[in-house]
């Protein structure tokens, strides 16, 4: 039996912003998600920008060709956000957080990218681990010890990303894992991991089996929470087939 990638994507504007800059795609092969900062026309579109240049992706990939497939969707996604930025200078500022999943053709390997904020989780025979680590002014608190991971989840500065695709020299981190049947992935914006625990994402992940339907309720979740932020989910699923 082969193992292939089943997802779902949705998003919602939250109950405060008065648009959205997510951005994201769920594919048979690929799938991302990307949080636009920087004002609300360039946010946008600087998250579509970067979801625009990793989307041709979603192809059947060679595992051994998976991380320099996204390393450069990233350089080229980096390369038309300076470009825009040059077409318009007020758009100076701008930039998107990055995180995405490429699945390899055999269905024996998978490589995820990141750079900013948004998360990776992988719920694996019922525990949930956060993959990616976020590249934040309060993580580089955390990581030296000045705070606990609990006071970062409030801390007034937890929105600073120290990095995100914004047209700049950039340093994504980049990984392989050998997928399993049964793996599901969570790849979301802040809009949701500020404001759902992760006792209760476990939860929901492990209830709700319809992807779309645990997807409409992690979103439900984050609204009901105050929906602070645009909220994007995208849920996939490691399957036999």
């Amino acid at each position: 039996m082969t193992l292939k990638l089943r997802s779902v994507g949705a998003s919602d504007r939250g109950l405060i912003r008065s648009g959205n800059q997510d951005a994201q795609h769920a594919g048979p092969w690929l799938v991302a998600v990307a949080d636009g900062m920087g004002g609300m026309a360039a946010g946008d579109l600087a998250s579509r920008i970067a979801i625009d240049a990793i989307a041709p992706l979603d192809v059947e990939t060679p595992e051994d060709a998976l991380v320099a497939a996204l390393q450069g969707a990233i350089e080229l996604a980096t390369a038309r956000i300076r470009q825009a930025v040059e077409e318009d200078p007020e758009r100076q500022g701008m930039g998107t957080t990055l995180t995405a999943l490429l699945f390899a053709r055999t269905g024996s390997c998978l490589a995820l990218a990141h750079v900013g904020d948004s998360r990776a989780y992988l719920f694996r025979e019922g525990v949930l681990k956060q993959v990616t680590r976020d590249d934040t002014f309060v993580q580089m608190l955390v990581d030296q010890g000045v705070i606990t991971a609990e006071q970062a989840s409030s801390h007034p500065r937890r929105a600073v990303v120290t990095q995100a695709l914004q047209g700049d020299q950039v340093s994504p981190s980049y990984a392989t894992m050998v997928p399993r049947a049964g793996d599901r992935w969570l790849l979301c914006s802040d809009g949701l991991s500020n404001v759902v625990r992760a006792d209760t994402l476990t939860e929901v992940l492990n209830e709700q089996m319809e992807r779309d339907a645990c997807a409409a309720r992690l979103i439900d979740l984050a609204l009901r929470a105050g929906g602070p932020d645009n909220i994007t989910v995208v849920i996939a699923d490691v399957v036999e087939e």
